[in-house]
């Protein structure tokens, strides 16, 4: 995550020059390599280089939108942005499936892999490999993928009834969706504004700092504090579970997400809008996490009841949050909330564990208690004048523009992502 911080604005702005295929085919490409690498890693820095040179060197996710929505006409756009999404939580589903039931494969199956194999001195390595040859699939579909990104060597006046005039400079690069070419000759109003950051913009900044805050606590749940609780032995407060149980939680979770995505989540943004689910999500999950280790005290078909609920309820809480933020620079630093997350979480979580006798917020209690800390600073940053409730609609509609230049300009947002 710390690399994805530091580059995924200069690979967007490289999507947006050479085109978005070669920056998708090539970030899916250090996948292969990487995540290959450090499956077989036997130190700690070979590990977390393999880790950082994979952020550093991978950044799909803000072309793969830019490509999706101008691949599509005007109205399969939303239908295709929001497979985007779609496809992250059936990764969601089938990613901890890969690593909870093909993690140490010599111990689980040592029929298949037996004692000193590959897979025993390497017990990681396996799902890796199962990762690396999807990756690989992957880039070979990439190679078949038209490029979106054109070049036109024109100049565009825009329409006269805007006061300021703006024009479109020779050999900028705009996006074309087939079927929607952009007819020129007939003076349609068109010209692409790529706006300038304003870092004096208030609402701007409220949101890129909400999204770090809320990147920092997301990460710091999902990545360390969940699984180490989940796997720790009981007398250090945690719930005693094996890789295999933590893998069918999380695929259960990113099952019931996907088919929230799908269902419910755009009917909840249109009826109540983006802030005030942020909001309520964050209210909900205030209490959720606080009550989290007292799961802990139970066991059987009740433990497994309590955790899967909670810890689907959080990622919907989480989901809900994640797709209500501004996008486009504040997912470097929402990168960079990520990379902190799991190193203070796995601090915290070590110092919970030397604290199991304290008379104030003991073991496990500590770690939640400061999660939940974490996301009320989140819930102070949604309300006004902190965060304006401008930012519902931060592309205003303008009347004299046609809405194929206003889809061409929200297609372009995606891109520095």
């Amino acid at each position: 995550m710390f690399g994805r911080a530091l580059t995924s604005i200069f690979w967007g702005m490289l999507a947006d020059i050479y085109g978005r295929k070669p920056v998708m085919v090539f970030g899916t490409a250090t996948i292969v390599v990487f995540n290959t690498l450090f499956g077989f890693s036997k130190s700690f820095w070979l590990a977390l280089i393999s880790r950082f040179l994979m952020g550093l060197l991978n950044g799909m996710l803000g072309p793969v939108r830019a490509y999706v929505s101008e691949i599509c006409t005007l109205e399969y756009q939303a239908f295709g942005l929001a497979m985007v999404a779609t496809m992250w939580a059936v990764g969601l589903i089938i990613g901890p499936a890969i690593g909870g039931y093909l993690s140490q494969p010599s111990d689980k199956y040592p029929s298949l892999f037996p004692s000193g194999s590959l897979f025993d001195q390497f017990p990681y390595a396996l799902p890796c490999l199962c990762i690396s040859v999807a990756a690989f699939l992957g880039v070979i579909v990439g190679l078949f993928l038209p490029e979106t990104l054109h070049k036109h060597d024109r100049s565009v006046e825009c329409n006269p009834c805007n006061s300021e005039k703006k024009f479109v400079p020779k050999d900028t690069v705009i996006s074309i969706k087939e079927g929607n070419d952009i007819d020129i000759a007939t003076s349609r109003t068109v010209y692409l504004s790529f706006n300038k950051i304003k870092w004096k913009n208030k609402g701007m900044i409220s949101s890129i700092f909400l999204y770090f805050i809320w990147g920092l606590h997301d990460m710091a749940y999902s990545e360390v504090i969940f699984s180490l609780w989940a796997v720790s032995p009981k007398q250090y407060g945690g719930l005693g579970l094996t890789t295999s149980d933590v893998g069918t939680i999380l695929s259960v979770s990113g099952f019931v997400l996907l088919v929230f995505q799908l269902v419910a989540f755009a009917p909840l943004a249109n009826r109540f809008g983006a802030i005030q689910l942020i909001q309520c999500s964050i209210v909900i999950t205030l209490p959720l996490v606080v009550v989290f280790p007292l799961i802990q005290t139970t066991d059987g078909v009740t433990l497994w009841s309590l955790l899967i609920s909670a810890n689907v309820i959080k990622n919907i809480l989480s989901v809900i949050s994640q797709r209500g933020f501004a996008n486009g620079v504040s997912m470097s630093l929402a990168s960079f909330g990520r990379a902190v997350g799991p190193a203070c979480a796995g601090t915290l979580f070590s110092w919970a564990q030397e604290r199991l006798d304290s008379w104030f917020l003991p073991g496990m209690w500590i770690v939640f208690f400061i999660l939940a800390v974490v996301a009320l600073v989140s819930l102070i940053f949604t309300f006004e004048p902190i965060l304006p409730k401008s930012l519902l609609h931060p592309l205003p509609e303008r009347p004299w523009e046609d809405v194929t230049t206003q889809k061409l300009e929200r297609s372009s947002s995606f891109t520095l992502g």
